[in-house]
């Protein structure tokens, strides 16, 4: 599964790239009908060759992209896979209750982890040591509230909470909490 924070990159950029040819547009537009005489009146077939350019330009940004999303094909296909280890985590009273103090995984194997609120809307997210988030998701009382995961490579990571549950909620990590182990 590709690194999430290549993918974050690689979008970042091409995303980047294309607003600034749309603000092009749209600056080069304003330009043109702002001046005063017909000699600087925007040019019809230029615009719409340019509106057209951003069009394809965006859809295929949008195509080029969809599979580059790490989780898509799990997801697509979830009904098929069977996770290797399932993770039963609660969420009650701003606390986090992990089935054991770290969660032990091997590479390559397909994580599910279940949580479960019993109170309000709080959120699941796995950090790496960096800060930079891995994934997330929301968990809402009385909903299934999962993910399926595969780790590729080695590494620690925190829980958080990536929603706002209240002001006793700035207050849920968990530390070194998950630990993808490789190679034993």
């Amino acid at each position: 599964m590709v690194d999430s924070s290549v993918v974050l990159h690689g979008q970042t950029l091409a995303y980047t790239l294309y607003s600034l040819a749309i603000l092009s547009l749209m600056g080069w537009f304003g330009y043109k009908i702002t001046r005063q005489g017909k000699e600087h009146k925007a040019k019809d077939g230029l615009f719409y060759a340019f509106v057209t350019m951003l069009v394809i330009l965006g859809v295929s940004l949008h195509i080029v992209t969809y599979n580059t999303i790490p989780w898509a094909e799990m997801d697509l296909n979830r009904a098929n896979i069977k996770a290797d280890k399932v993770f039963e985590i609660s969420v009650e009273k701003h606390q986090f209750h992990l089935p054991s103090e770290k969660l032990v995984v091997k590479c390559n194997d397909k994580v599910l982890f279940n949580v479960t609120s019993k109170d309000l809307t709080y959120g699941f997210g796995l950090f790496r040591q960096d800060n930079s988030m891995l994934f997330q998701m929301q968990v809402v009382p009385g909903h299934k509230n999962d993910i399926l995961w595969q780790f590729d490579k080695p590494g620690v990571y925190t829980i958080r909470s990536t929603e706002y549950s209240g002001p006793e909620g700035y207050n849920m990590v968990i530390k070194d909490a998950v630990v993808v182990k490789c190679g034993e």
